[in-house]
């Protein structure tokens, strides 16, 4: 059984992660969809529960895909999960070159470890969690760029901020 490892902060899911979600979903018989703390990031809107709750939501008919959560090394929880590959999206080139390097770490710490990488669909490229909190500060319909699952818990997060 092939499995494989998409970790991120999805603070919160977006579309472009789902569209990485369902397209890896197809190439691997189990799919991790993994929450990790990343260290430099400040704290997140939601917290990390809320996450993998989120992500379980929207992946439910996605039947190979599971949601967890984790706070070491990826390299780490990939060897726990018997992991053959990290899967990582990537919108612009600007990203290519910060994963590559990744990559290469986490082989060297996980040598049975690959990475494949996975551009965005052209709807997604301009897309990050970021941006979908700028747009949700303002009001902004969010149904082109969030799971309708969760838009509800998105603006009800940001309203409760102000």
């Amino acid at each position: 059984m092939k499995t494989a490892i998409y970790p991120g902060s999805f603070d919160p899911v977006t579309l472009g992660h789902l569209n990485i979600i369902k397209r890896a979903a197809r190439c691997f018989d189990r799919l991790v969809v993994c929450v990790m703390v990343n260290s430099e990031k400040p704290a997140g809107m939601f917290t990390p529960d809320e996450r993998v709750d989120m992500l379980r939501r929207v992946c439910e008919k996605l039947p190979n895909v599971e949601v967890d959560q984790y706070t070491g090394l990826v390299a780490d929880y990939a060897r726990l999960q018997k992991a053959c590959t990290l899967v990582k999206g990537l919108r612009a080139v600007s990203d290519y070159e910060k994963e590559v390097q990744m990559a290469l770490i986490n082989r060297q710490l996980n040598s049975r470890l690959d990475t494949m990488f996975l551009p965005s669909g052209p709807k997604y490229n301009h897309l990050s969690s970021s941006v979908v909190k700028e747009m949700a500060r303002y009001g902004a319909d969010l149904s082109d760029f969030v799971p309708r699952e969760i838009i509800d818990e998105v603006r009800h997060r940001i309203d409760g901020r102000k």
